[in-house]
């Protein structure tokens, strides 16, 4: 067994790139937000954006989850040498994102009308509508998208996701520039279209980013002939549906960690604008934080994978502890950033006084579940990249739904703690995930050596 030193070197140098890209991802977002924030009517915009995203994104990434399961997949496939079955994996899960891309349009735009009868200022809610159907215009290039930075970064090829995300970020906030304000030029004009604008923007962003994998794919194809040109084009049905099954649990664990904070979002909506815009700086804020832990919880995923992939069970272990130990010291740092000056990063959002008021105390109660949120989520990538998917999704069901939710209800509405009590709640699920999560990787790590050994050369991921 190489010693700890390797061990986190190996996982920071396919982490680093994936940070910044996840953390790229993430700040189209608060790009987002920070654009509508300087909007007339900062509560109002905020809110409205809010309101579109976190429906969008609970739909979104529970149903594009599903794709997540190319990790184990493509990494196994990896580090086993079966360059042919990667590249077929990766056919098909072009295939499944299609198929994908079709339903979510389809949900999102129903959502769309359902969310006309939802009780909140008549104005947030014609906002929301717009921003949130524009947005899903850019519903087949993310699913694309999440598809092939799958195959780089099981291909090891992460610092072409990491160049895509800081790219893709300055397109969009030179489109929500463009578009969200009016702009008058010698002959040329621009409205500017307010919320819809930022929509507008994301969703060409998207595209952008689609367009910068396929080209990376096929440049790194050309360079260390992968053989993704040679491969037989043939859709199998098995194969395709073998994906979405194993996927399947990844899309509903996701879709019932983001659900939760998408409910909350929905309740305090009810609170009124400057509740709900505090809210959404916060959510932002923590999402961003979030989003290390789920790089280096991405490159947990690959590690292990491509470590079982090539029956090496002790690295395998190795390399899940080290990444659950790094995700979790990153988050405590995290955590101190956020108790030591909450009031300058609300104010970076907006200066409205009463929106910062109200982003404050949820801000700290976000310092107190992020080492437990950095926990769990690598504990995910690691249980995913040995071929597990499934416990995930019922960790989060109970953590959540179970404990989480009935605890912020409580606390926010019978002991009168409004936005505040319902963090608490969601600060309560994390504690149950972490601490589920964590045990179940210990046995998982136990277990796969001498199911290795037990296993034939040609195993299935499903016996690891």
């Amino acid at each position: 067994m190489t010693d700890l030193r390797t061990h986190v070197r190996s996982v920071l140098t396919l982490a680093l790139p994936l940070i910044l890209a996840e953390v790229g991802w993430m700040f189209m977002a608060v790009v987002d937000t920070i654009m509508v924030g300087h909007l007339p009517h900062p509560a109002i915009t905020i809110s409205a954006v809010a309101l579109a995203q976190v429906l969008y994104n609970t739909l979104a990434f529970g149903i594009g989850g599903i794709l997540f399961g190319l990790d184990t997949y493509l990494s196994q496939s990896h580090g086993a040498g079966e360059l042919d079955e990667a590249n077929r994996w990766l056919l098909h899960g072009v295939v499944l994102a299609a198929i994908l891309s079709a339903i979510l349009m389809a949900i999102v735009h129903a959502a769309s009308f359902a969310l006309l009868h939802f009780p909140v200022d008549p104005v947030i809610r014609t906002q929301a509508i717009a921003f949130l159907r524009v947005l899903n215009t850019g519903s087949p290039a993310l699913m694309l998208a999440l598809t092939l930075r799958r195959y780089l970064q099981a291909f090891n090829q992460v610092k072409a996701i990491a160049i895509t995300a800081v790219t893709a970020n300055l397109v969009n906030a030179a489109l929500d520039w463009l578009f969200l304000f009016p702009h008058q030029w010698a002959s040329f004009s621009l409205p500017g279209y307010g919320v819809v604008g930022a929509a507008i923007s994301t969703s060409l962003a998207r595209l952008y980013m689609v367009l910068f994998f396929v080209a990376a794919i096929w440049y790194f194809d050309r360079k260390h002939n992968y053989g993704l040109r040679r491969i037989s084009r043939r859709i199998e049905a098995a194969r395709l549906r073998e994906l979405a099954l194993f996927g399947a649990p990844v899309g509903g664990q996701i879709f019932v960690e983001i659900s939760i904070f998408g409910a909350v979002t929905w309740i305090i909506g009810t609170f009124g604008p400057l509740p709900l815009a505090g809210h959404e700086i916060a959510l932002n804020v923590a999402s961003i934080t979030f989003m290390v832990p789920f790089a280096i919880s991405a490159a947990a995923s690959v590690r292990v994978g491509q470590a079982i992939g090539r029956k090496a069970p002790s690295d395998a272990s190795a390399a899940g502890y080290t990444a659950i130990a790094m995700g979790a010291a990153f988050m405590l740092c995290a955590s101190a950033t956020l108790v030591a000056i909450p009031h300058a990063i609300a104010r970076g959002f907006t200066l409205d006084p009463g929106v910062i008021a109200a982003a404050v105390p949820l801000l700290l109660v976000a310092a107190a579940f992020q080492f437990f949120d950095g926990v769990q989520i690598t504990a995910s990538g690691a249980l995913r990249g040995a071929g597990i998917t499934h416990i995930g999704l019922i960790v989060h069901l109970c953590g959540y739904w179970v404990i989480g939710m009935p605890v912020g209800l409580l606390l926010g509405f019978h002991y009168k703690m409004g936005a505040v009590g319902l963090w608490i709640g969601l600060c309560a699920g994390l504690i149950v995930a972490a601490s589920a999560l964590l045990r179940s990787w210990q046995i998982t790590s136990r277990a796969i050596g001498a199911r290795l050994l037990a296993s034939s050369p040609h195993c299935s991921i499903a016996d690891i």
